[in-house]
């Protein structure tokens, strides 16, 4: 879902709807990682950007070994910014050494509601009420 807003300059800038998994070496300290997810945090806000949500899906094990590792600390974003951002934003990403892996993916409005429909877990309602059901 893209959004316009106005710049200084009076020129509309078109907002597009990204998100992005990081893939962290598993070496790093949790203060390491912590920074590093505040770097990009930052980086996102500071570019004109709005951060949608953020999720640390922790350390999990890799379906291949990546840099002789098996397993990453897992970093989702989902945002709202400028297209030209993006090369940018992956140029930080080749360019730190923490970073194992990354992929962006431009979001459609269809993607964009069933995050948000996920996030506020609709999905799981009709097993927890069949629990609830057989609990009685």
């Amino acid at each position: 879902m893209a959004t316009k807003t106005k710049s200084k300059t009076t020129e509309t800038v078109v907002l597009k709807d990204y998100e992005s998994v990081i893939i962290f070496t598993p070496v790093l300290s949790d203060e390491q990682l912590k920074d590093a997810i505040a770097k990009y945090r930052k980086l996102i806000t500071d570019e004109a950007g709005e951060l949608v949500h953020e999720e640390n899906w922790g350390l999990t094990k890799l379906a291949y070994p990546i840099q002789k590792k098996t397993t990453g600390f897992y970093i989702l974003y989902e945002y709202r910014s400028n297209p030209d951002f993006i090369s940018k934003f992956e140029l930080a990403f080749r360019r730190d050494e923490r970073i194992m892996r990354y992929l962006t993916v431009s979001l459609d409005k269809h993607a964009v509601v069933y995050n948000k429909r996920k996030r506020n877990g609709e999905f799981n309602q009709g097993k927890k009420d069949q629990k609830q059901e057989a609990a009685k």
